[in-house]
């Protein structure tokens, strides 16, 4: 070979050499509940429609409990856990399947855990301090919210600490303690990241709720606004850019939804009649968004318990005339009012301060609770002010989920019920394209759906994961069974669905 073409020919390999990590396709990431958007959908292909403990998995990892979901950097995945202790007969604390009261009382410790993202490998663990204890009822437990990531940092959030970032290397950046909290099932909702600030709503019985935003780099309050309307909430926020004008934090409320403007907080629309517990994360094209909303199963259009006004309900139950009712005022035995059977057996939930005795405000809550309807809702993005008579596009007032979010894919909404009925809808006019039960995976459902590759993912609180062809017209293409429960909403990214179980997290691939 001459000598300028040995020059050529090492100009081109350099110039390879160079190119190389330009068109190289970055990692995907998901770095947030629910990923890219908090909408549950990637655009990831390749993925498995077969997977289980000894099927297409790619790696395993065994973890402490936790139901927050994974999320993802290029190379870090991030959890938060928490780690049972022995107890004195030396038998291990299990917080899964008790009450309220048990858990409070239990010794663990509450832990942040780094992943290394091609092997499963555990990188760092680091424990936050347990300040307080905080209320959690049924199946919730201590690390619920999700972290949230930039890529570089993540932040947390314990309901028994409050704020802590750190650094890819584990290294602690800046820590914010809040609270204490007071909502009835504990904690739910996620951080999320919008440029700069961290957001975090407080949805809370009493005091006052609000919502919170703090410097990513510093961890310094930015700002903070109360929302005095809003009881208990579990729902994650989701962000929306107006054709003209700032970002807006949107998020569901009791019996409203409203959006926030991310530069200083202040409501700039909201639209009302919602149920009372929101507690799933809205889907959107960024024009509508669907959102749908629990809070009594009676509360179905036309079958809402009538109630009396306060000064009518004091005759009645206040025995001992201090004008307050008090939990031991109250008895259903041997009587036939609905109204009167909820009062009693959910006393607790309209106990806005849990001092066991309900007063005026706690009265009216309990009255706009049993008013409210549940159901499905389409409500077109943007406006000022009461966007009431306006925005609501469509609303389906049939059963709908206590907690998983609803799935816009591909042109098509999916809802799946507690129970394992699926419904696929046509997004732009509400009608019901195919609904049916998910045979082999019948089960309560906490696990909000995710989808990619032309396939949608759904996980019942037992471990059975349904592989659909999305479709209006749906398919079931797989039964896969993780042997194990699950409470975490599945991450995907790179042809692998990352899914935490109660005792491991795993990454499957074909």
């Amino acid at each position: 070979m001459s000598k300028s073409k040995n020059t050529i020919f090492a100009l081109a390999i350099a110039a390879l050499i160079l190119l190389g990590p330009l068109t190289k396709v970055a990692a995907e990431d998901w770095p947030q509940f629910r990923g890219p958007g908090g909408n549950g959908v990637s655009a990831s292909t390749g993925l498995p429609e077969e997977f289980g403990p000894n099927k297409n998995v790619v790696w395993k990892t065994a973890l402490p409990p936790g139901h927050s979901s994974p999320v993802l950097t290029r190379d870090r995945i991030f959890v938060t856990a928490y780690s049972k202790q022995q107890t004195a007969n030396g038998t291990r604390q299990n917080a899964h399947t008790v009450q309220a009261s048990p858990i409070e009382k239990e010794n663990y410790k509450l832990l942040v855990i780094a992943l290394d993202r091609a092997t499963g490998k555990v990188l760092w663990q680091r424990e936050v301090p347990r300040t307080r204890v905080g209320r959690l009822q049924n199946v919730n437990n201590p690390a619920s919210p999700s972290p949230v990531t930039d890529g570089k940092n993540v932040y947390v959030f314990f309901q028994e600490f409050g704020l802590v970032s750190y650094d890819g290397a584990g290294k602690e950046r800046w820590r914010l303690p809040l609270g204490p909290f007071n909502m009835f099932y504990g904690f739910g909702a996620s951080p999320i990241l919008v440029d700069d600030k961290v957001i975090l709503p407080v949805d809370q019985d009493s005091p006052a709720s609000y919502l919170i935003a703090v410097d990513k780099n510093t961890g310094r309050v930015r700002w903070k606004v109360d929302r005095p309307v809003v009881i208990s909430g579990y729902s994650t926020p989701t962000i929306y850019q107006p054709k003209q004008g700032p970002k807006q934090i949107v998020i569901p409320e009791s019996f409203q939804l409203s959006a926030y403007s991310v530069a200083d907080g202040k409501r700039v629309w909201w639209v009302r009649g919602l149920a009372c517990e929101m507690k799933s994360i809205a889907s959107s094209d960024g024009q509508y968004l669907y959102i749908n909303g629990w809070g009594f199963p009676q509360n179905q259009p036309g079958q809402q318990v009538p109630t009396i006004s306060w000064e009518e309900a004091l005759p009645r139950f206040d025995k001992n005339g201090d004008r307050q009712i008090a939990k031991t005022e109250v008895s259903a035995k041997g009587s036939n009012d609905k109204m009167l059977m909820i009062l009693e057996g959910a006393f607790e939930a309209f106990d806005m301060d849990r001092d066991e005795k309900l007063n005026t405000k706690d009265w009216e809550v309990f009255r706009a609770m049993l008013a409210s309807e549940n159901g499905l809702l389409a409500i077109k993005l943007g406006g000022k002010g009461d966007q009431t008579s306006t925005a609501i596009r469509w609303r389906y007032t049939k059963p709908v989920p206590q907690v998983p979010s609803t799935l816009l894919y591909k042109g098509v909404l999916y809802m799946i019920n507690d129970s394992g009925i699926l419904l696929s809808f046509d997004p732009a006019t509400g009608k019901v394209l195919k609904q049916g039960r998910l045979h082999g995976a019948i089960d309560k459902y906490f696990s909000s759906p995710v989808a990619a590759d032309g396939k949608v993912f759904l996980i019942g609180q037992a471990g059975q994961v349904s592989v659909l062809k999305a479709d209006g017209d749906w398919q079931v293409l797989k039964v896969n069974d993780l042997d194990d429960e699950v409470f975490a909403t599945p991450a995907i990214a790179d042809g692998r669905i990352y899914i935490r179980t109660r005792s491991a997290l795993y990454s499957f691939g074909t």
